[in-house]
């Protein structure tokens, strides 16, 4: 992912699995949500957030935060996630939404794959009885939707690369990066699988079908990571998570519906809840009725208790600190307060890959001030650091520009 662009997330999943209800307890928004294929029919766009510990409590100054939001110490930063059209078998040959579908992947830096492990839903979205369906067979489905698609791309102009590479000696990682290029797949990406395939870079026309298709699989796991959010645990055996676990790694056991709850009562009065946090508190216990009681008494004991959250917050930052290896790094312009040009305190929040440097966070706020970038200086020690300094978690840095 490049230095300046935004993280953006791709919310992806059968028709039924809860993916809209994941949204909406991701970004507060409002959007349809019914038990019926096909409910998301467009792009559904919004902003959700990871939370990070707010340098304010250790620098001891009050924050005046700005393109993020801090609670308690906690600073909430900003990713977009897309929710991603329904998915049905047969996408990648453009059946049901597919082409809509792999048009808005192709955007996702990662993706979240709302899996229904209850089993209450084939493989196609239709409601079906509690564990009639493995919800394992989801998890294999969606990958080979994208593995076929990456496949089918390549396949098309196969004949045009071996003759490049055999007869014209150009590099067959270069003209696998060509074809690629329209759906924002990295080179480096791309030389990582082929490298990992250890197939015959030299004499590509030596390949076979099933030679390509590996290609496209290890492309898939280096340019598309995913994680599982295993949902509707409320309703889930607990073999089902299990099994799940076993297929595939990172997956974190979800239960969407509990978090969209909790910040409803939250926003009503009822409860004092954060977003992630294993537990919440009754602010009034007048103010409830006996249902609603038993309700978060429910949600407590089978979800918050028995997984430590609901799941959705860490789902989101499991995507962005394990699959994509990104930290948070808080830029200034006065290195003694802490504040920006209008005297705020600890304003910005961004998001940067493990191993940047001081002139990627440049690049991150604007091309302009990358362009005529000086030098940096570590705002907690007040030192000067070098342009090649591995910037760490929670660092505060000013840049220094001619811009």
């Amino acid at each position: 992912m490049e230095a300046g662009k935004v993280t953006l997330i791709g919310l992806v999943g059968k028709p039924n699995a809860g993916k809209s209800t994941f949204f909406k307890a991701s970004t507060s928004s409002d959007v349809e949500i019914a038990n019926y294929p096909f409910t998301t029919i467009g792009s559904n766009r919004g902003v959700a957030f990871i939370r990070d510990e707010c340098p304010h409590k250790e620098l001891d100054v009050k924050c005046d935060p700005n393109n993020s939001r801090c609670i308690n110490g906690t600073r909430f930063v900003p990713v977009q996630l897309i929710d991603v059209a329904g998915l049905v078998p047969g996408a990648y040959k453009g059946k049901g939404l597919g082409n809509e579908f792999l048009d808005q992947l192709r955007q996702a830096d990662a993706l979240i794959h709302v899996v229904d492990a209850s089993g209450s839903t084939d493989l196609k979205g239709n409601p079906v009885e509690s564990d009639e369906h493995d919800p394992t067979e989801d998890i294999g489905f969606l990958e080979n939707e994208i593995k076929m698609w990456l496949y089918g791309i390549l396949n098309e102009k196969w004949g045009s690369i071996v003759k490049k590479v055999e007869n014209e000696n150009n590099k067959l990682l270069d003209e696998i990066s060509n074809k690629y290029t329209g759906i924002g797949i990295k080179k480096r990406s791309i030389k990582l699988s082929l490298n990992k395939t250890q197939l015959d870079q030299e004499k590509p026309s030596k390949w076979n079908k099933s030679d390509i298709v590996e290609v496209a699989e290890e492309i898939r796991k280096q340019s598309k990571p995913i994680l599982i959010s295993a949902n509707k645990v409320d309703i889930s055996s607990e073999e089902n998570i299990k099994k799940i676990t076993k297929k595939h790694q990172p997956t974190v056991p979800t239960g969407a519906k509990a978090e969209l709850i909790l910040q409803k009562a939250e926003k009503k009065g009822y409860i004092n809840y954060v977003p992630g946090e294993s537990s919440f508190e009754i602010i009034e216990p007048s103010k409830i009725t006996e249902e609603q009681k038993k309700g978060l008494d429910f949600i407590k004991e089978n979800i918050l208790d028995k997984y430590d959250g609901t799941g959705v917050q860490k789902s989101l930052e499991k995507t962005v600190r394990d699959l994509l290896n990104m930290i948070v790094v808080y830029p200034v312009e006065d290195e003694s307060d802490y504040t920006n040009k209008q005297g705020e305190t600890l304003p910005d929040a961004y998001l940067l890959k493990k191993g940047s440097t001081p002139k990627d966070l440049a690049r991150k706020i604007h091309s302009e001030i990358a362009d005529k970038y000086l030098y940096a200086k570590d705002a907690k020690s007040g030192r000067r650091i070098s342009d090649d300094t591995e910037l760490k978690n929670g660092d505060v840095i000013k840049i220094v520009s001619s811009a």
